[in-house]
């Protein structure tokens, strides 16, 4: 597996509860993958990847990802935290 679906991986990331919300986040164009805005939650991220996007919960915070695994499972936080690495604190 080289790529998975943006929703899945944020999904798998734990950015929200559920796979539909991180569906809708995506289609409202809050994200960009290497630059470009995205729009498609079916949009493929790959490891090496940089997310740029506002937290669903703060949108005043801005978080830049990059991705370092794609996920297999929705697992607890700190096996979530392993799939990126946090570029701007």
């Amino acid at each position: 597996m080289d790529a998975q679906r943006l929703d899945l991986w944020f999904f798998y990331a734990r950015l929200a509860k559920s796979r539909n919300l991180c569906s809708n986040f995506i289609e409202k164009g809050a994200v960009r993958l290497n630059g470009q805005r995205i729009l498609k939650a079916h949009s493929k991220v790959r490891v090496g990847d940089i997310l740029t996007f506002p937290l669903p919960s703060a949108p005043m915070t801005i978080k830049v990802w990059q991705v370092l695994k794609l996920g297999n499972r929705r697992g607890p936080a700190p096996e979530a935290m392993q799939l990126y690495l946090d570029i701007k604190e």
